[in-house]
């Protein structure tokens, strides 16, 4: 198979990609760059998307089966997603690793939390806080090299007075994040609170997801440290629906959320001004759907970022901090083609052709 036109392409996997005019094979499921020549293939090409917070396997009442699945992962791939991380499922997914008509997923274990202290049904709960660091590791060994950790949620014992706080003592967080790195894995953890932030980033962690409590000083330590930010516009676009179902029973934590709701705008843009490295991710699974990217582009792009910074972000920028590939000489040939330059305009969630694997899906499905 053959591509001619302008393709994100990088010399080499070190190289920052640029737009290149050019054309590529596509052959025994990667892609290398040829002499110029007609193809039967043209237009505009891009690695596929990332959708770095997902969870394949999580419905709104808890664990799908396999045939919900595929709904879901055929959901993402319609939409352009290609590569995904799994932020965290209960159920087993490693079947989709047989598909080579899939996204590929790098799964991060399960969510590790505290008794009655995060959605129920979704986490390994730890009676006793000081297992955390052999858990971790645990779920390091059955990951692919990632773990995610709980870092905060509400804390419903303390009744009208419970809010979000920290699930772990910053000197157990140490031990633990120190676990997962000699077991081989990243740590990511939810967090949405402001007085978790300090021990995460003590900790060494290194990716906090929606950190929606991070004021700009630690934003600041943390664009420092190169730890990774995912976010997910769209979640925190639910917290005032979060606040209203805490009504008078959680009022503190009603108005902790609802804060988060009414500053999530300029939260985002004090994240991107200090320079936190920022990835894509919807936190499909449970209140979100899969194949929603297109609506947090969406909410990206009316905070200022435009097309070609957008694209940028959500392939090959989230792809090399994750660990997937790009489009780099002997690559996996997974690519979104577009019959108009993106950069410019339609639809980014809607390619007119995706090659997954070097197989060609079209029209998209």
């Amino acid at each position: 198979m053959i591509f001619t036109g302008s393709l994100l392409w990088a010399p080499s996997q070190a190289i920052t990609p640029s737009w290149t005019r050019g054309t590529w094979r596509i052959d025994n499921g990667v892609i290398d760059r040829i002499e110029e020549r007609p193809g039967e293939l043209g237009g505009y090409a891009i690695p596929g998307f990332v959708d770095s917070h997902a969870h394949i396997g999580i419905g709104e009442h808890g664990g799908l089966g396999t045939a919900q699945q595929l709904e879901q992962a055929l959901a993402q791939r319609s939409t352009g997603v290609l590569a995904i991380r799994d932020c965290g499922s209960p159920v087993d997914t490693r079947w989709i690793d047989s598909r080579a008509d899939l996204p590929k997923l790098k799964r991060a274990g399960r969510h590790l939390a505290r008794p009655k202290r995060y959605i129920r049904g979704l986490p390994i709960e730890l009676e006793d806080v000081k297992d955390l660091p052999e858990a971790l590791a645990e779920q390091a060994r059955h990951s692919d090299g990632w773990v995610k950790l709980v870092g905060d949620w509400i804390d419903r014992s303390k009744g009208a007075d419970s809010d979000l706080e920290p699930l772990w003592p910053q000197e157990v967080l140490l031990d633990a994040v120190a676990a997962a790195h000699e077991a081989g894995a990243r740590v990511a953890v939810h967090s949405f609170a402001h007085s978790t932030i300090n021990d995460l980033l003590a900790a060494g962690v290194d990716d906090i997801e929606h950190a929606t409590g991070m004021d700009a000083d630690q934003a600041d330590e943390a664009a420092r440290r190169g730890v990774l930010v995912t976010p997910t516009l769209l979640q925190v676009g639910l917290f005032n629906e979060f606040a209203a179902q805490a009504g008078s029973k959680y009022p503190v934590y009603a108005e902790t959320m609802m804060k988060m709701f009414e500053r999530r705008r300029e939260h985002f843009a004090m994240l991107r001004e200090a320079g936190v490295t920022l990835l894509m991710g919807t936190d499909s699974g449970g209140y979100q759907e899969h194949g929603s990217i297109g609506k947090e582009f969406a909410l990206w792009q009316a905070q200022g970022v435009d097309r070609t910074e957008l694209l940028d972000i959500a392939s090959w920028h989230t792809r090399r901090h994750l660990g997937f590939e790009a489009l780099h000489p002997g690559a996996s040939a997974d690519l979104l083609i577009y019959s108009q330059d993106p950069r410019t305009g339609g639809d980014l969630s809607a390619p007119d052709a995706v090659i997954l694997g070097g197989k060609l899906i079209a029209p998209c499905e």
